[in-house]
């Protein structure tokens, strides 16, 4: 093989209990459809292709602590969303099945937890453009 392979990023997999209520979940936060699916596995992607986030059951799951405890599970990952309007933003997710984490630290920024409890943040649009 000469040179170098290429390598590009296909989808984020996400664990979880039920792959289909969780996809279920995040594809209608995000309005994303359903690509591909399997027993234990949901594929979703953005509408313009750009974007795939897929979901995983593993039976042994245990959902993430948050904030982190020492000795207990801790997040892998998170997801940023970047979103123009935060309170409905967050209304919006917590009306899908997402809960509050409770941390207010900062006004541009909401921490939530998904259905399975993996935390994921709510970013005001202006605060997401300066980070990417």
């Amino acid at each position: 093989m000469t040179g170098s392979p290429r390598l590009s990023l296909a989808s984020i997999v996400i664990d979880c209990r039920d792959a289909h209520a969780l996809a279920g979940f995040y594809g209608r936060l995000l309005g994303w459809e359903v690509r591909s699916s399997e027993a234990d596995w949901v594929h979703l992607r953005s509408p313009d292709g750009a974007l795939g986030l897929s979901f995983q059951s593993e039976p042994g799951y245990e959902p993430p602590h948050w904030p982190e405890v020492r000795g207990a599970q801790q997040k892998m990952l998170h997801l940023d969303i970047r979103v123009d309007d935060l309170d409905s933003a967050a209304r919006l997710a917590v009306s899908l099945g997402a809960t509050e984490a409770g941390d207010r630290e900062h006004d541009d920024v909401r921490v939530l937890l998904d259905p399975a409890g993996h935390p994921f943040c709510l970013f005001l649009t202006a605060v997401a453009d300066q980070q990417v």
